[in-house]
């Protein structure tokens, strides 16, 4: 593998801005990655087009073994790399989506380039994981049913591999009260914000803080007039869980909140977005990806559990072995700070050959 290469892919890469939002920048992008991954792998990819958006997946064999999984759309508006230019000084390079996962994609192609044979290897990155992955999550979960192990080339944490992820869960509640007119009749009014204020209660009490479950009332919305008693209202609410009992628990007691006023009404919709990732999906995954590391004088490799989910938890929710956060060492994802330091990334992509290897040789 070639340092200079990998930089120079990287920079093709980041320069094409993707934000998961504008599909005609999405699907520029995907042309460049397209590009970088034929050069690489020697074979176009399939391009998967589902509601206008596209996705990019190559299989090589008859018989799938292993999906390496990842996504090249961004964070960022159209326009971010006149504030945050690509660069690269003293072994760091910057720019909009450089860890958040660029550079994780570039490490995957040169990892898979080094192998004498791709049979059995699935590659999938689709460009909408920034925004829930709402047209790739049933592709990813087909081809996730398919193999005995997904790699998740989402960035590392601080070094890190992601073997577990809270799953999350997204609800609306909405309140339908009475208006009246508020100086006048108030009492012939039934006010949808107190019920509100009930219902934030009520979901807050939800949390289990011991489980790591938190329940973050998010935003809310009602009223119409300051003179009218509120006939609407509304509250999103975040849930994050470690297991897949406690999101279950959750879901049956949000639905079934009932209203503290009479006369008032709620309705829930949403649900559970993504499982969670618990540390028996990764566990085999993980001890075979420290045993390459070791054998490959990479030293010890650390793993982690952390709050955000990933199309990782799409896969372990079908029950297929994964591991997240295989990509780029850096940091500041989402944020100005974001970088990838370059002399890593020839190890990670090393640590991810082998472990492909591993698989295809039957190591799990």
């Amino acid at each position: 593998m070639d340092k200079k290469s990998m930089v120079a892919d990287l920079a093709a890469l980041v320069t094409a801005e993707s934000p998961s939002s504008d599909l005609g920048a999405v699907d520029a992008c995907a042309d460049v990655v397209a590009d970088i991954g034929e050069r690489h792998l020697g074979s176009a990819p399939e391009r998967i087009r589902i509601d206008g958006r596209q996705h990019l997946r190559w299989s090589f064999g008859a018989e799938p073994k292993v999906m390496l999984l990842g996504h090249f759309d961004t964070v960022w508006p159209l326009g971010t790399l006149a504030e945050l230019p690509w660069s690269v000084t003293d072994n760091i390079a910057t720019g909009p989506g450089v860890f958040d996962m660029k550079a994780g994609i570039v490490q995957l192609f040169h990892a898979l380039a080094s192998l004498p044979s791709l049979d059995g290897v699935v590659v999938l990155l689709n460009s909408d994981e920034e925004i829930g992955s709402p047209t790739s999550r049933a592709l990813i979960e087909e081809q996730a049913r398919q193999v005995d192990a997904v790699l998740v080339l989402e960035a590392a944490a601080d070094g890190a591999v992601k073997t577990a992820r809270k799953g999350m869960s997204l609800y609306c509640v909405d309140i339908e009260g009475r208006a009246a007119h508020a100086g006048l009749e108030p009492e012939r009014g039934v006010n949808a914000v107190v019920e509100l204020a009930h219902q934030i209660q009520a979901v807050v009490e939800l949390a289990d803080p011991a489980a790591g479950t938190s329940v973050v009332p998010s935003v809310i919305s009602g009223g119409t007039t300051t003179n009218t008693v509120a006939a609407q209202a509304q509250l999103w609410c975040d849930v994050r869980m470690w297991s897949a009992k406690e999101q279950e628990r959750i879901d049956r007691s949000i639905r079934a909140l009932t209203p503290a006023l009479a006369e008032s009404r709620i309705s829930v919709s949403g649900g559970p977005n993504r499982g969670p990732l618990e540390s028996a999906s990764s566990e085999k995954l993980y001890f075979l990806a420290h045993q390459v590391s070791s054998e490959s004088g990479l030293g010890m490799l650390r793993d982690c559990a952390v709050g955000g989910a990933s199309d990782g938890n799409f896969t372990a929710a079908v029950g297929t072995p994964t591991l997240d956060g295989l990509g780029a060492v850096g940091g500041g994802a989402h944020a100005a700070t974001e970088h990838v330091e370059i002399d890593q990334m020839i190890p990670r992509a090393t640590l991810l050959a082998g472990l492909v290897t591993r698989i295809l040789e039957g190591g799990l």
